[in-house]
Protein backbone atom coordinates (compact mmCIF):
# COMPACT_ATOMS: atom_id res chain seq x y z
CA UNK A 1 0.00 0.00 0.00
CA UNK A 2 1.21 3.58 -0.79
CA UNK A 3 1.72 6.06 2.03
CA UNK A 4 1.60 9.20 -0.30
CA UNK A 5 -0.70 10.18 -2.92
CA UNK A 6 -0.26 8.42 -6.10
CA UNK A 7 -0.46 11.91 -7.97
CA UNK A 8 0.63 15.12 -6.36
CA UNK A 9 2.50 18.25 -6.71
CA UNK A 10 5.77 20.29 -5.76
CA UNK A 11 6.44 23.85 -6.19
CA UNK A 12 8.79 25.10 -9.17
CA UNK A 13 9.50 28.42 -9.61
CA UNK A 14 8.10 29.51 -12.69
CA UNK A 15 5.73 26.28 -13.81
CA UNK A 16 4.69 23.16 -12.46
CA UNK A 17 6.19 20.07 -10.99
CA UNK A 18 4.18 16.78 -10.81
CA UNK A 19 4.85 13.60 -9.46
CA UNK A 20 2.98 10.42 -10.11
CA UNK A 21 3.64 7.29 -8.03
CA UNK A 22 2.39 4.04 -8.23
CA UNK A 23 3.15 0.33 -6.89
CA UNK A 24 4.30 -0.23 -10.72
CA UNK A 25 6.46 1.86 -12.62
CA UNK A 26 3.06 1.91 -14.91
CA UNK A 27 1.34 3.24 -12.60
CA UNK A 28 3.35 5.89 -11.30
CA UNK A 29 3.66 6.78 -15.30
CA UNK A 30 -0.24 7.25 -15.26
CA UNK A 31 -0.49 8.86 -12.25
CA UNK A 32 2.06 11.56 -13.64
CA UNK A 33 -0.28 11.83 -16.45
CA UNK A 34 -2.97 12.39 -14.44
CA UNK A 35 -1.59 14.98 -12.66
CA UNK A 36 -0.47 16.42 -15.60
CA UNK A 37 -3.54 16.71 -17.32
CA UNK A 38 -5.51 17.95 -13.91
CA UNK A 39 -4.01 20.90 -14.10
CA UNK A 40 -6.30 21.70 -17.62
CA UNK A 41 -9.49 20.13 -16.41
CA UNK A 42 -10.94 18.44 -12.85
CA UNK A 43 -10.60 14.70 -14.04
CA UNK A 44 -13.59 14.23 -12.14
CA UNK A 45 -15.61 15.91 -14.87
CA UNK A 46 -14.21 14.16 -17.71
CA UNK A 47 -16.44 10.90 -18.90
CA UNK A 48 -13.53 9.42 -20.53
CA UNK A 49 -15.30 8.17 -23.61
CA UNK A 50 -12.88 8.81 -26.27
CA UNK A 51 -10.04 6.85 -26.51
CA UNK A 52 -6.56 7.92 -27.58
CA UNK A 53 -3.33 5.65 -28.26
CA UNK A 54 0.44 6.54 -27.75
CA UNK A 55 3.26 4.23 -29.07
CA UNK A 56 7.15 5.07 -28.31
CA UNK A 57 10.32 3.15 -28.29
CA UNK A 58 12.46 4.41 -25.58
CA UNK A 59 14.95 2.41 -23.33
CA UNK A 60 15.68 5.08 -20.78
CA UNK A 61 12.77 5.48 -18.28
CA UNK A 62 12.96 9.47 -17.54
CA UNK A 63 12.89 9.66 -21.10
CA UNK A 64 9.91 7.32 -21.77
CA UNK A 65 8.01 9.84 -18.98
CA UNK A 66 8.95 13.10 -20.88
CA UNK A 67 7.80 10.90 -24.24
CA UNK A 68 4.72 9.18 -22.27
CA UNK A 69 3.34 12.86 -21.72
CA UNK A 70 4.65 14.54 -24.54
CA UNK A 71 2.66 11.93 -26.33
CA UNK A 72 -0.33 11.93 -24.95
CA UNK A 73 -0.13 16.12 -24.71
CA UNK A 74 -0.34 15.53 -28.76
CA UNK A 75 -3.15 13.14 -29.02
CA UNK A 76 -5.34 15.41 -26.72
CA UNK A 77 -4.59 18.21 -28.34
CA UNK A 78 -5.05 16.26 -32.07
CA UNK A 79 -8.42 15.12 -30.60
CA UNK A 80 -9.81 18.67 -29.13
CA UNK A 81 -9.73 16.10 -25.70
CA UNK A 82 -9.42 16.67 -22.26
CA UNK A 83 -7.72 13.11 -20.78
CA UNK A 84 -8.89 11.73 -17.60
CA UNK A 85 -7.97 7.80 -17.46
CA UNK A 86 -4.67 5.78 -18.34
CA UNK A 87 -3.17 3.14 -19.14
CA UNK A 88 0.10 2.32 -19.74
CA UNK A 89 2.45 -1.04 -20.93
CA UNK A 90 5.72 -1.56 -21.59
CA UNK A 91 7.89 -4.67 -22.56
CA UNK A 92 11.77 -3.69 -22.67
CA UNK A 93 12.09 -0.46 -24.79
CA UNK A 94 8.45 -0.86 -26.37
CA UNK A 95 5.74 1.27 -24.60
CA UNK A 96 2.24 1.35 -25.74
CA UNK A 97 -0.56 3.06 -24.05
CA UNK A 98 -4.20 4.67 -24.07
CA UNK A 99 -6.26 7.36 -22.81
CA UNK A 100 -9.69 8.27 -22.41
CA UNK A 101 -10.59 11.68 -22.74
CA UNK A 102 -13.82 14.04 -23.58
CA UNK A 103 -14.39 16.90 -25.91
CA UNK A 104 -12.14 20.00 -24.27
CA UNK A 105 -15.05 22.34 -22.92
CA UNK A 106 -13.35 26.24 -22.53
CA UNK A 107 -15.43 27.63 -18.99
CA UNK A 108 -15.98 24.01 -17.69
CA UNK A 109 -11.96 22.61 -17.92
CA UNK A 110 -9.46 24.57 -15.48
CA UNK A 111 -8.09 26.37 -19.01
CA UNK A 112 -4.29 26.23 -17.93
CA UNK A 113 -2.81 25.41 -20.51
CA UNK A 114 0.14 22.62 -20.34
CA UNK A 115 2.57 23.18 -23.30
CA UNK A 116 4.60 20.47 -22.47
CA UNK A 117 7.03 17.51 -20.26
CA UNK A 118 10.19 19.64 -19.92
CA UNK A 119 13.65 17.81 -18.49
CA UNK A 120 13.67 19.78 -15.41
CA UNK A 121 14.00 18.18 -12.11
CA UNK A 122 13.37 14.88 -14.06
CA UNK A 123 12.93 11.68 -12.01
CA UNK A 124 12.02 7.95 -12.40
CA UNK A 125 12.96 6.25 -9.06
CA UNK A 126 11.93 3.15 -7.74
CA UNK A 127 11.69 2.54 -3.81
CA UNK A 128 10.90 0.13 -1.11
CA UNK A 129 7.00 1.88 -1.45
CA UNK A 130 6.93 1.57 -5.25
CA UNK A 131 7.98 3.69 -8.16
CA UNK A 132 8.01 8.03 -8.29
CA UNK A 133 8.19 9.50 -11.36
CA UNK A 134 8.72 13.50 -11.45
CA UNK A 135 9.33 16.19 -14.05
CA UNK A 136 8.43 19.96 -14.48
CA UNK A 137 5.80 20.82 -17.19
CA UNK A 138 5.98 24.14 -18.99
CA UNK A 139 2.70 25.90 -18.56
Amino acid sequence: MLAARPDAYFDHDADIGIIGRGETLEQAFEAAARAMFGIMADPAEIRGETPVRVSFEEQDLELALVTWLNGLLAAAREAGLALGRFSLRHEGASWTGEAWGSPWVPGRDRGTEVKGATLTMLSVKQSGQGWEARCVVDV
